[in-house]
């Protein structure tokens, strides 16, 4: 899979951390080969994290970020030290760049603590080292790799890519979302209803990646819409493998897929990829427990527009209320918004999050547990109210 076709959340997220002025920007621009990120003399030029996708060799296609710096001060300061706290939950390697001539700072300490504590890799670049005079490298305990560079002169930049591969690879998962439950010649078949909420003329990602994983076990994948599911079974002369469907359509497909063949859906194989599944299981259970006035915390990975049918807005709201016969009150967020804080709420539905990197996911499904707070996913959250969700999970060992 090329940089083109690789969605945002399979790519290994590689973000440059530092003091203002410590040379990020320039560093970034260096290792993208592009003008990526603005670079000036002024301390806090970065306001705002910087993404580019690009090819990192022999690695593949990866983002780099560049972040504000970490030190920055005052009310707009402070709003750029979170946007940065953000990205931090987000990575899968760290670049900390230390400008060569100051040596390391009591921020660059605190940065490094902070990577420790979330167990995300860390490289050390020493920016401008033309500059610095030529001292051994120093010794920064739980980095990596340290690298000299200097992008004036181009010095260390090969190295420090090449070093990038090297933990990236090592900090990346390999994506299987349905290839180790199937064998070479299976055949799965796919159910995607066509409605209003069906996007025109394309399939929906997590569609277009399990298809690809299917294909990349040596397995088949048959497609059909639920209401041709029934004459699509009769035709294979043997039960296939296993049916995966759309979560909003489970109702229907329970009752047509015979009950020897394993179930499943798009939602809940992410659910097992990129978080949790056994807790998001647990956390289904909280949906009985809902009464008038219980906080109800819906989120989305991406944004989109929202449509009369909309799933987290309009449908999950509704299958709510009549399986608990309760008023809730709901709230909604999408893309990067996620609450620091979710003690005030009772229960966290969370969409798939096939547009979000597996850190990030889990990291989520982590805050939640940790809080105390009951965490779902859709597809769970659906066939828990349907009264299918032992049949779903079967095919996971759960």
């Amino acid at each position: 899979m090329g940089l083109n076709d690789t969605p945002s959340g399979e790519r290994v997220q590689i973000a440059f951390f530092g003091v203002r002025n410590a040379g990020k920007s320039s560093l970034v621009n260096a290792v993208t080969g592009q003008q990526l990120a603005v670079v000036s003399d002024v301390a806090g030029t970065t306001t705002d994290p910087v993404r580019k996708a690009m090819e990192l060799l022999p690695l593949g296609p990866v983002v780099i970020v560049d972040t504000p710096g970490f030190d920055d001060e005052g009310a707009l300061g402070e709003l750029r030290v979170e946007a940065t706290r953000k990205v931090l939950a987000t990575c899968d390697v760290a670049v900390l760049v230390v400008d060569a001539v100051r040596g390391l700072t009591d921020t660059d300490a605190q940065l490094l603590a902070l990577f420790s504590e979330q167990g995300i890799p860390c490289v050390v670049a020493l920016a401008k080292d033309d500059l610095a005079s030529d001292a051994a490298l120093p010794e920064v305990a739980g980095a990596a790799a340290v690298v000299r560079t200097s992008s004036a002169t181009g010095e260390g930049i090969a190295e420090l890519k090449e070093t990038l591969a090297r933990v990236g690879s090592a900090a990346g998962p390999e994506p299987q979302l349905i290839a180790d439950l199937l064998a070479p010649g299976d055949i799965v078949v796919l159910v995607i209803p066509i409605d209003k909420a069906a996007p025109k003329g394309r399939l929906i990602l997590p569609q277009q990646q399990v298809i690809r994983d299917v294909l990349e076990a040596g397995a088949s994948a048959l497609i059909c819409r639920d209401a041709e599911l029934a004459g699509t079974l009769a035709a294979l002369p043997a039960p296939p493998r296993m049916v995966v469907t759309d979560s909003q359509a489970f109702g229907k497909v329970a009752k047509t897929v015979p009950a020897d063949v394993p179930l499943t859906s798009f939602s809940i194989l992410f659910a097992r990829y990129k978080g949790d599944l056994s807790v998001q299981v647990a956390g289904a259970r909280a949906i009985d427990s809902l009464k008038d006035g219980s906080r109800v915390l819906i989120c989305e990975g991406c944004t989109h527009h929202r449509q009369c049918e909309d799933i987290g807005t309009v449908k999950m709201p509704a299958w709510v209320r009549k399986h608990t016969g309760a008023e809730p009150a709901f709230e909604f967020t999408s893309g990067g918004d996620f609450p620091l804080d979710l003690t005030p709420y009772d229960l966290v539905i969370h969409c798939g999050g096939c547009t979000l990197g597996a850190r990030t996911m889990r990291g989520r499904v982590t805050r939640a547990a940790e809080q105390g707070v009951p965490i779902t996913n859709y597809g769970v959250a659906i066939a828990h109210m349907h009264g299918i969700l032992p049949r779903v999970i079967a095919p996971f060992g759960l």
